[in-house]
C-alpha cells in the first residue's frame, strides 16, 4: 500500500507547522521538502508506532490532525482535508497493525517472526 501527499508537521517546541511532501511505502514515511525532490529530508519507520487523534492534553486545536507515537517519540501531522486525513489514518493504521506480523525470510536460517516490540 502506498500513499503520498502534503502534510503539515508540527514543530516540537512551538506552535508552527512545516509543510512537507510525505510518501508512505514499505511501512515507512519519507519526508521531502516538495513533491519534486529526489532525496528525502528524513524517514520514519513505523514499526512499533501507534496512530491516533490528539488528546486534550496535547493542546492541539486544529482539524485533521493525527498523532504518531512510539514510547517518548511523538509526532503530529495535519492533513489538508477530511478525505486526506482519513486516507492517512487508514494506511498508517494498517501498517502499524501488520508490522507486528511480518515474516522475514533469512536465507540460511529459515523464516524469523518479528513481534513488533
Amino acid at each position: 500500500n502506498q500513499l503520498s501527499g502534503y502534510l503539515l508537521r508540527k514543530f516540537k517546541n512551538s506552535n508552527g507547522w512545516q509543510k512537507l511532501w510525505v510518501v508512505f511505502t514499505n511501512f515507512c514515511l519519507f519526508f521531502y521538502k516538495t513533491h519534486q525532490d529526489d532525496f528525502p529530508l528524513a524517514s520514519l519507520p513505523l514499526l512499533g508506532y501507534t496512530v491516533s487523534t490528539p488528546d486534550e492534553s496535547d493542546g492541539i486545536h486544529k482539524e485533521y490532525v493525527f498523532k504518531l507515537q512510539f514510547k517518548s517519540h511523538v509526532y503530529f501531522f495535519r492533513a489538508e482535508s477530511e478525505y486526506t486525513f482519513e486516507r492517512w489514518m487508514e494506511v498508517i493504521k494498517s501498517a502499524a497493525s501488520t508490522t507486528g506480523r511480518i515474516s522475514l525470510l533469512i536465507p540460511k536460517g529459515g523464516p524469523v517472526e518479528m513481534n513488533g516490540k
